[in-house]
């Protein structure tokens, strides 16, 4: 066989692997947890042993409910969330309606400055969390882990090494459950430049993926929130109340927090 002939071997052969590697129309569906506790109520905190871990609100758990009930039809093969509470409960209503399991992923965990966490924050082990939602599979072990501080460079280039690793270990389709700064640092890790985002609470972006090329197919729907009602359009009082909670937990005594 000439040199020729077996570069073209080769090639068709490369080409092979990169189908195998992948497949055709693939989907990564990217979504932000839905509303926590602390944003519906701003004095949570003070009696909390982990005052960065809320839960899901009331108004939360149904957009949990409908962020399920919009994802329902859609194929999907695997769940990943951040370590989270709110990204947990919020993950595992869609499991629930998928009948699928939920992989703990530190990568698409919280953006971890100093700004606004004082230090790591205090979350629930592994097992705590499968006590509470029973679809948590604790056979998957991330190679990942949460790292504090970190700048956004850092951050970002952890929530892609997520992504990609995750899209090139898993076949089929897939749901990542994060935060506001994970939807914006996972989708920039397949789709070039920055693109503009919706990263409305319990919002959807679709990612589409045709032989290793991604194209942005939805930046941040809300459409199953919308016919609820359900929508969260004003975070700035959350933010003001971030901030707070965060002064209270880096200066004062633990005697006076509560107060």
């Amino acid at each position: 066989m000439t040199v020729g002939a077996i570069a073209i071997v080769q090639s068709k052969l490369d080409r092979h692997d990169d189908r195998k590697r992948y497949p055709m129309n693939r989907t990564i569906w990217i979504a932000r947890h839905a509303e926590r506790q602390d944003y519906a109520d701003s004095n949570w905190y003070r009696n909390s042993d982990r005052p960065f871990d809320p839960p899901l609100s009331p108004r939360g758990v149904r957009q949990a409910k409908a962020l399920a009930e919009r994802l329902r039809k859609e194929e999907i093969h695997h769940i990943f969330a951040s370590p989270f509470l709110r990204t947990v409960e919020t993950a595992h209503a869609v499991a629930e309606a998928l009948d699928l399991p939920v992989k703990l992923e530190p990568g698409l965990g919280e953006f971890l400055n100093r700004y606004s966490f004082p230090a790591l924050p205090q979350t629930l082990s592994r097992s705590q969390l499968q006590e509470r939602f029973s679809r948590v599979d604790l056979d998957y072990e991330s190679p990942q882990s949460l790292q504090y501080p970190e700048t956004w460079k850092q951050a970002s280039g952890r929530m892609e090494t997520a992504i990609r690793r995750l899209s090139e270990q898993f076949s089929g389709h897939l749901l990542l459950v994060g935060h506001a700064a994970s939807v914006q640092g996972l989708t920039e890790g397949l789709i070039p430049g920055k693109p503009k985002l919706n990263r409305a609470l319990a919002g959807l972006v679709k990612l589409v993926g045709n032989g290793g090329e991604w194209t942005l197919e939805l930046s941040g729907d809300t459409a199953h929130l919308d016919r609820l009602g359900e929508v969260s359009r004003f975070e700035l009082p959350t933010t003001l109340t971030r901030y707070y909670r965060y002064y209270r937990y880096v200066y004062l005594p633990a005697s006076n927090r509560g107060k």
